[in-house]
């Protein structure tokens, strides 16, 4: 299993790294950041499409076409199509998620910001949002901090910050779990 992860990252490093160098010569990088959100935030909402994504079954061609209908119906610019019809005409879709990850990583890094993944039991308001970006770029060396919200019902409250390689969990279901442990060790 960790080589099989290791083997994705690999891929979506090489993809992630090939896309960002084609997207700054051509000077679209922000258009090629916007179509990228805007196929995460169709993977994520379509099932049909994950599993499309995931589908070791599909032959090549069926693959490429799906990924060129999708595509042109998402409105996606021209590099950001031939991009994905040539991850899709080697076989390797698996990686899209990851290669989005990391692609949007380096943009972030040219333009010196630095992203966080937040993890929340409930929604934020904008006024929350706006004060842990501040928190976090005041502890980023005053870097500009951007957010990456998502909501997780298993984390009971609290919220879980993973910067870089730093994780800070304050959920209620951690907690509670090393008060499981604690009182496992009492007894």
């Amino acid at each position: 299993m960790a080589s099989e992860k290791a083997g994705v990252a690999g891929i979506a490093e090489r993809y992630a790294t090939a896309l960002f160098e084609l997207a700054n010569e051509e000077g679209c990088l922000e258009q090629v950041e916007a179509d990228l959100g805007s196929w995460r935030a169709l993977l994520s909402a379509s099932a049909d499409l994950q599993r499309f994504v995931a589908s070791p079954v599909l032959s090549r061609e069926e693959q490429i076409q799906g990924i060129a209908a999708v595509s042109s119906a998402a409105g996606l610019s021209s590099l950001t199509k031939r991009f994905l019809q040539v991850v899709a005409a080697k076989r390797r879709l698996f990686a899209l998620p990851r290669v989005i990850t990391v692609l949007s990583a380096r943009i972030a890094e040219c333009r010196g910001e630095r992203r966080a993944e937040v993890r929340v039991a409930q929604p934020l308001s904008s006024d929350q949002e706006s004060a842990i970006a501040a928190a976090l770029s005041a502890a980023a060396t005053g870097g500009q901090v951007v957010l990456e919200i998502q909501v997780d019902m298993t984390l009971l409250g609290g919220l879980v910050i993973k910067m870089g390689s730093q994780i800070i969990d304050s959920s209620l279901r951690t907690k509670l779990q090393r008060l499981q442990l604690a009182m496992k060790g009492i007894g």
